[in-house]
């Protein structure tokens, strides 16, 4: 498929909950996405192109959903996969980033050894909303000497800003497809 017709395909796929999880905010769902089987092969395929695109020799993904995909993309690439977890979650030693959520601020921390200097990570999540939670797991993997290749997400929800955020701070943006706070 190419990037429209995927684009199409993905976004007739996806639940939108309105005010949810408070008043104005439309929940993109993509648990429909990981429902449907030749949604989510199209999704790991696009990703791991991605992934090859940018030469990234380690995929990370952040906690949860962002773990179904970057578990699934690490594997088609046959790339070490690292986790970026929620405060609290990870058993060995750690580094850690606070950041703001479209609704709040939360900490996320990766392990100390989540990738070596100069290692080219691709960072992957569900969507990208305020940009927050990349940002902070770009952070913590610069902070240990990895080079952040890019992002790639499912979906963009440009209107919330977190995307030109992203590009902002020197960061590769990928998503397939993009709702508007309309749609």
């Amino acid at each position: 498929m190419n990037p429209p017709e995927l684009a199409a395909f993905l976004k007739a796929r996806v639940r939108t909950v309105r005010d949810w999880p408070k008043p104005t905010v439309n929940f993109r769902d993509v648990t429909t996405l990981f429902g449907d089987p030749d949604a989510f092969r199209a999704i790991v395929r696009a990703l791991a192109l991605e992934c090859g695109r940018l030469r990234a020799g380690r995929i990370a993904a952040v906690d949860a959903r962002g773990f179904i995909l970057g578990g699934a993309v690490a594997y088609e690439t046959h790339l070490p996969f690292a986790l970026v977890r929620k405060k609290g979650k990870l058993p060995h030693k750690t580094v850690a980033a606070d950041y703001a959520l479209e609704y709040g601020s939360a900490t996320i921390e990766i392990h100390a050894d989540a990738c070596a200097p100069g290692d080219r990570v691709l960072i992957v999540d569900d969507l990208i909303a305020t940009g927050g939670t990349l940002q902070a797991a770009a952070n913590l993997f610069r902070s240990l000497g990895g080079e952040v290749v890019g992002v790639a997400a499912v979906i963009d929800l440009p209107e919330l800003g977190g995307s030109a955020r992203l590009r902002a701070h020197g960061l590769e943006v990928h998503t397939l497809c993009e709702f508007s706070e309309t749609e």
